[in-house]
Formats: structure tokens, C-alpha cells, sequence
């Protein structure tokens, strides 16, 4: 089971790697295409690099940076890899943490599940609009409702994530919390240490 959630956890960093890669390759030809623009020769040896054909990079940039924090945090970033506001969580004792997590994971998770159907309500007309330059690239295909879909697999994703959290804590309590807090500390610790 570690080995399948691990192999699962690559996937869905190759798609985040993929995602990066291009948008920074875009945001490479954003740069080359907005430096020549202005180089008439440029233009008439290499017709393809005419500015006016890359009205839509802008957008893919913006496409993929939505992408990849919605991507990222629902599917990639680790519960103690938050940056969290634990003064209180830390100082209360071990079975009032407890409830505090699981009371904290399920509102977290029930509000991402109710926010679905109103967002989705709102995005339903925006299945009909095309965008604005991506349709040059991608084809009449791609509608402005397909580019905030990552929104909604964000939802579900950290909803389940939080609701396997509360189940787990009612488990096995909420110390682990304060173990990774501290394996954490002490190494910072010890690279701290190293570096001197």
C-alpha cells in the first residue's frame, strides 16, 4: 500500500514538473517573441516568430500557474508541510488536541464539499465562453469553465485528504502532529549546524 501511495504521489509530481516546465518553456518564448518584436528583419527570415501569433502565451502562463497551486496543494503538499498557527493546538492537552483536529479536519472538508455546487452554479454559463486566445492553440474545444476545473478536483481532493484525517486522528490521536513538529525542528537543527 506505502509503495502504491508513493508511486501515486510521483505521478502526480510529474504532472506538476510537466506543468512548470511549460510554462517556463512559454514564458521563454513570451521573452524572445517581445525582445524581437520590434526587429522587422527578424520577422520577414523567420515568419513564425511574428509577435502578433503569441497573443496567447500570457494566458497559458496564467492556465498553468492556476493549475499548478491548485494541483500542487490538493494533491501534493503534505499536511505538515503548512505553514500553521499551532500556539494553542500545541498547549492544550492531548485529548482536547485530538477533537480540535478532527473538529478543524471536518469543517475544513465539509466546507470545501458545500462550496462545490455554488461555485459549479456560477462556472455552468462559462460553458459556453470560449477564451480569449488559448483557442488558437488548443482549438474551439477549450472553454473558460475547463480552465478553473482544477478548482473542483482541489475540492474533493482536500476534502477526502481532511476527512481521512479526522478518521486517523480518532484512530491514533493527534500526537503524531507534534512528532513531525519536532523531528522537523531537530533536523532544521542539525543542517543549522552543519552549514556553521
Amino acid at each position: 500500500m506505502k509503495y502504491l501511495q508513493t508511486r501515486i504521489i510521483h505521478a502526480f509530481e510529474l504532472v506538476a514538473a510537466i506543468m512548470m516546465a511549460a510554462m517556463f518553456a512559454i514564458f521563454i518564448l513570451q521573452v524572445t517573441i517581445r525582445y524581437t518584436a520590434r526587429q522587422e528583419w527578424i520577422r520577414e527570415i523567420f515568419p513564425f516568430m511574428d509577435p502578433t501569433l503569441y497573443g496567447w502565451t500570457l494566458d497559458f502562463c496564467l492556465l498553468m500557474w492556476i493549475w499548478m497551486v491548485f494541483w500542487g496543494n490538493g494533491l501534493i503538499v503534505r499536511q505538515r508541510d503548512h505553514v500553521i498557527f499551532d500556539m494553542l493546538y500545541t498547549s492544550v492537552s492531548p485529548f482536547i488536541r485530538k477533537w480540535l483536529a478532527i473538529l478543524s479536519a471536518l469543517i475544513i472538508s465539509f466546507t470545501l464539499l458545500l462550496v462545490i455546487e455554488p461555485t459549479w452554479s456560477k462556472f455552468f454559463i462559462l460553458r459556453l465562453k470560449k477564451t480569449a486566445t488559448l483557442s488558437k492553440v488548443f482549438g474551439d474545444w477549450i472553454r473558460v469553465r475547463d480552465i478553473y476545473l482544477i478548482f473542483f478536483i482541489f475540492c474533493v481532493a482536500v476534502s477526502f485528504r481532511y476527512l481521512y484525517r479526522a478518521f486517523f486522528i480518532y484512530k491514533n490521536g493527534a500526537e503524531f502532529d507534534l512528532i513531525y513538529s519536532n523531528n522537523d525542528e531537530a533536523i532544521s537543527l542539525n543542517e543549522d549546524k552543519n552549514v556553521l
